[in-house]
């Protein structure tokens, strides 16, 4: 028998497994509809279990997990086609609209100049920024209704995420609203009469230092890190001494009266930095096409690579997952998933409460659009 002829029989037999498969989720479709009917839960574990345990049983020597890998599966797919059929006329709440010329105090970390200010403006127009020393600040001020809406950086496409707003977004209570993109353009900074051979320390803030690396290194510069890039320029300009210097926006060296030494340093170039503009209350844009959702997934064998089959079987598109530990547990892990989509479509909102009941944990953060 040649290989074509063994590829004939596997389309056969193909063709017969796709055709049970047919018939199994019509089955699924009805099982609902019961469900439904009296108000059961999708998610029933113990029948879950009885299925694979008799899968294994029956399956040849050598393929019981394969076997057991592909029911779950099919089982899977058919929680998600019953998530659907149940969740159909389900309607998640309305979010207020998103109205950037009705905002009222707008939180930023840092002072004026900062690369959070420019995110502001980018957002917000003329409307005037108000600056809080620390990230926790920005939280605090929206949990507590002090300021309508805080604006944070959330990830850098040369460095990657932010640490720092990744772990207080897992303590803090708040809804993103707007995703918006800054470019990044460093320059190396200081005061007037300062030169490259007179600078010996250069002062930012940790991933402006970091975006800088080669720069650094390649000029024998001292790295001191700061708060941020405005309130570095600041010192510089208050310490009136050549012998150091700061990394920030031209924008910010400009206003502080600081000499440009060096423009253009970053390691990478285009180099921007994604902020995350959020309120204490559920707002959205009409036009939000993605969504955050922060999720805990069980400690059992295979359990992300099924969390992310609910995504494909939806048919959504899953466009970032960032994990990070747990402060205080072994090791254990929490996902942001970013994953296109509308809070009016049937099939997001059927995927959001799945998520809700079979996570260990469970977030909506929010739904947006990414400003460019």
């Amino acid at each position: 028998m040649d290989l074509n002829e063994l590829r004939n029989q596997i389309d056969d037999i193909d063709s017969k497994i796709l055709e049970l498969f047919s018939e199994r989720m019509e089955v699924c479709r009805s099982v609902a509809d019961y469900k439904k009917e009296h108000n059961l839960p999708v998610m029933q574990g113990g029948r879950e279990k009885q299925v694979i345990d008799r899968v294994r049983a029956n399956a040849p020597e050598g393929l019981e997990d394969g076997a057991a890998m592909l029911f779950q599966n099919i089982m899977d797919i058919s929680k998600c086609i019953q998530n659907m059929e149940i969740e159909h006329d389900t309607k998640l709440s309305s979010p207020k609209p998103f109205i950037p010329e009705n905002a009222g105090k707008i939180a930023c970390q840092g002072t004026a100049g900062a690369y959070s200010e420019a995110a502001c403006k980018k957002l917000f127009g003329s409307k005037p920024a108000v600056f809080y020393n620390r990230f926790e600040d920005i939280f605090t001020a929206v949990e507590t209704g002090e300021a309508d809406f805080g604006i944070l950086p959330l990830e850098n496409s040369t460095i990657g995420n932010i640490s720092e707003t990744y772990d207080l977004m897992s303590t803090h209570s708040f809804n993103i609203c707007s995703l918006v993109r800054v470019e990044i353009t460093h320059c190396l900074a200081a005061v007037k009469g300062a030169s490259m051979e007179s600078i010996k320390r250069v002062y930012s803030k940790e991933e402006a230092l970091s975006q800088c690396s080669e720069f650094i290194k390649k000029n024998g510069l001292i790295r001191r890190e700061y708060a941020n890039t405005a309130l570095s320029a600041e010192y510089v300009a208050e310490k009136n001494d050549p012998s150091i210097a700061c990394i920030c926006s031209k924008s910010c060296a400009e206003l502080y009266g600081l000499e440009i030494i060096s423009d253009r340093i970053a390691d990478a170039y285009p180099n921007y930095t994604r902020f995350i503009c959020f309120s204490k209350d559920y707002i959205s844009p009409e036009d939000a096409d993605t969504i955050t959702v922060c999720v805990a997934i069980p400690n059992t064998p295979g359990s992300l690579y099924r969390m992310l089959t609910k995504f494909y079987a939806a048919g959504l598109n899953l466009t970032k997952i960032e994990s990070k530990n747990i402060a205080g547990s072994d090791f254990e892990v929490m996902f942001y998933l970013d994953f296109k989509g509308s809070c009016q479509d049937p099939k997001v909102v059927a995927l959001l409460h799945d998520l809700e009941n079979e996570m260990s944990f469970f977030r909506f953060l929010g739904s947006f659009k990414e400003v460019i």
